[in-house]
Formats: structure tokens, sequence, C-alpha cells
């Protein structure tokens, strides 16, 4: 495969990268000057979580896997994860009757912070670089999904929807916590790894 060339999985992350300020617009405009954009919003969310499942399938059965697309895939992800817990969470664009609790953005942004201190931790150390997709890591991102879309949705449901927001609000923060402490035994490892690795060739290319 040409890493050179632009791939659809690819060009599908940009697109989603593109929509993330469309939709931060819609939740910006979701509670004053528009009535329908929330569900603008809500529509546009959905739009972006199957274009994520989509660019990463497309990978997969055309083999188009890329470095490039090990950036972006994530990236998109962040960004939009990041300004959903953000303004969902503040008063002015929350939703309606539905306004995130603050450990919600505390424990999501706070666990991206730390994979990141811990990722050039492992290089500062290792003098390499560890990235690696991880299951949990995945889920995470799922739950954040489902979360936010389940947030868009409560005013157009009845009350007992309600718990069902909460619950997921819940999940969300578990299934990220529980992703940066893989990460975290991901990171000792890799580094305990690294350095038995150059021990045993130091040993082995000493006098005999």
């Amino acid at each position: 495969m040409n890493e050179s060339r632009l791939t659809w999985p690819n060009r599908i992350s940009i697109a989603r990268i593109c929509l993330v300020p469309v939709w931060v617009l819609c939740l910006l405009n979701m509670n004053h000057a528009w009535p329908g954009a929330r569900r603008a919003a809500l529509a546009l969310y959905l739009v972006m979580a199957a274009s994520d499942a989509l660019d990463g399938f497309l990978a997969r059965r055309w083999r188009q896997q890329s470095a490039l697309g090990a950036f972006l895939d994530p990236l998109a992800d962040k960004l939009l994860t990041t300004c959903a817990v953000i303004l969902l969470a503040v008063e002015a664009t929350a939703v309606p009757g539905a306004r995130l609790p603050s450990w919600v953005p505390v424990i999501a942004l706070g666990k991206d912070v730390l994979t990141v201190l811990g990722f050039a931790l492992v290089y500062l150390a290792t003098q390499r670089t560890l990235i690696r997709p991880r299951v949990l890591g995945k889920v995470s991102t799922l739950v954040q999904s489902v979360m936010v879309a389940a947030t868009l949705l409560t005013p157009d449901l009845p009350g007992w929807w309600r718990g069902v927001v909460e619950a997921s609000w819940a999940a969300a923060s578990g299934a990220a916590i529980l992703a940066w402490l893989d990460y975290l035994r991901l990171g000792i490892r890799f580094v305990s790894e690294v350095h038995a690795a150059g021990e045993a060739g130091r040993g082995s290319s000493g006098p005999s």
C-alpha cells in the first residue's frame, strides 16, 4: 500500500474533524437562537459516530491501515469527546434537565491528559513511542458516545429516561478510569521489557 496516498478512511476521518466545529456551533445555539439546534446536534453526532465505525471498517477491509490513520482517527474522537463533555457540562450550553455533573468532564479530560503524559514519560524512559490501540480504550470511546447521544435525547423522552442518562454518565466515567489503568499497566510493562532487552543485549555483547 502507498502510505503517501490519502485513503478513503483517512478522508472520512478528516471530514469528521471538519464537522466538529459545525457540531459545536449547534450546541452553542441549542438554548438560544435556534430551537432545532439540539436535534441537529444529535443528528450530526450520530453521523460522526457512524463515520468513526465506517473508517475503521474500510481500513481493515481494504487493508489501508496507516500511520496517518492511526493519528487522525483518535484525534477526531478526542476533539469530539472533549468538546462534548465540556459544553454539555456548562449551564449555557447544557441540555435542559440533563446537564453533565462536573466530575464527568474532569474524569474524561483527566484520563486523556494523564495518558498523554504517560506516553511522554515512556518515550523519555525508552526513546521509543508507544501507540497501541487498546480494547478498553475503544470501549471507553464507545460508552462516551452513547452517553452524549443519550444526553442529547433527554428532552424528547419520558422522565424515566433521566435514570438511564445518569447511568450512562457513571458508565462513561468508569470506562475512562479502567482505560487509563490499562494504559498505565501497558506503559509500565513496555518500559520494563525495553530495559530488560537492553540489559540482555549488553550482557550478550560482553566478553565470553
